[in-house]
């Protein structure tokens, strides 16, 4: 557990550039430390509830759902201005399989839950453990759904 101070500064130092680049391929590269920042201040308020080595994919589990409360925020006004991202930014997961017309329009007809275990999986190299703490489900759901998700996109694919 992270309970103390010196034990959660050393999980900040350790996982703020994993936690950084997991944001700045999902929003605009402006809003990235202000949203690893919010990460990390929900992270020491819950400090209590992470076991021990399960650090990191409990982080990424925070940071999604502080991604999809910035993404309802900037829907709420500026819709088109929030969906632009600059040239110089990372490359997102859906991004990286738009170089590929097939490959995108397969990813294009999963359902947002896919994807995102999808890119979890494959991206941010989770292991099934960890993508279970970043799913909050079981290690057997969460490689049910990897494997559910693949083999969708393989499916797809083909049929393409």
């Amino acid at each position: 557990m992270v309970t103390t101070d010196a034990s959660f500064e050393r999980a900040y130092i350790q996982y703020l550039p994993t936690v950084s680049g997991y944001l700045y391929r999902r929003v605009q590269r402006q809003h990235v430390e202000d949203l690893a920042a919010d990460v990390f201040a929900i992270a020491w308020r819950k400090r209590a509830s992470v076991a021990q080595g399960e650090e990191l994919p409990w982080l990424y589990r925070i940071a999604a759902n502080v991604v999809a409360n910035h993404r309802r925020k900037q829907a709420s006004g500026l819709a088109l201005l929030a969906s632009l991202r600059p040239a110089d930014s990372a490359p997102s997961a859906e991004e990286i399989v738009a170089a590929d017309a097939t490959l995108a329009a397969a990813w294009g007809q999963l359902r947002p839950a896919e994807r995102e275990v999808l890119a979890l999986a494959l991206v941010e190299d989770l292991a099934p453990a960890e993508l279970a703490v970043a799913l909050g489900v079981s290690v057997n759901a969460a490689t049910i759904r990897v494997h559910r998700a693949r083999a969708k996109l393989a499916r797809l694919l083909a049929a393409e």
